[in-house]
């Protein structure tokens, strides 16, 4: 039994770790990753206490917590791809109206510049 505890103890101790790293992680790919990881000791800690204590039906909760930590993942890896891609789209085609206006900008400029020339040959009578 005595084991088991310090397990216990070393399981708690990681996920204080892990929700340490989704709390300071530098992006939102970090975050995931350590949300992950919570919910994986979270339903080791749930099946330690479950020897520990001879109590059968919370490995139930345990399968239950581990199947919707799994597709919680799956969503959010979906959801935040589609949003980075989104932003990357919008990006490009900012990008492509910049380079567009610089370029209408650098034609109108080179005709008024071109209107202001003055021929080479002129002659003034005074």
């Amino acid at each position: 039994m005595e084991i088991m505890n310090v397990i216990l103890w070393i399981l708690l101790g990681m996920l204080i770790a892990y929700l340490i790293r989704v709390v300071i992680g530098p992006n939102v790919w970090d975050r995931l990753l350590g949300l992950n990881l919570v919910a994986t000791k979270i339903i080791l800690i749930i099946m330690v206490f479950a020897s520990i204590n001879e109590i059968t039906f919370l490995l139930d909760f345990a399968m239950v917590y581990a199947l919707s930590g799994f597709l919680s993942t799956i969503f959010l890896t979906l959801f935040l791809s589609e949003r980075n891609s989104r932003i990357a789209k919008m990006e490009e085609a900012e990008k492509a109206e910049q380079t567009e206006k610089a370029k209408s900008s650098e034609s109108s400029i080179s005709s008024v510049s071109s209107k202001l020339e003055e021929p080479e040959n002129m002659n003034f009578v005074d």
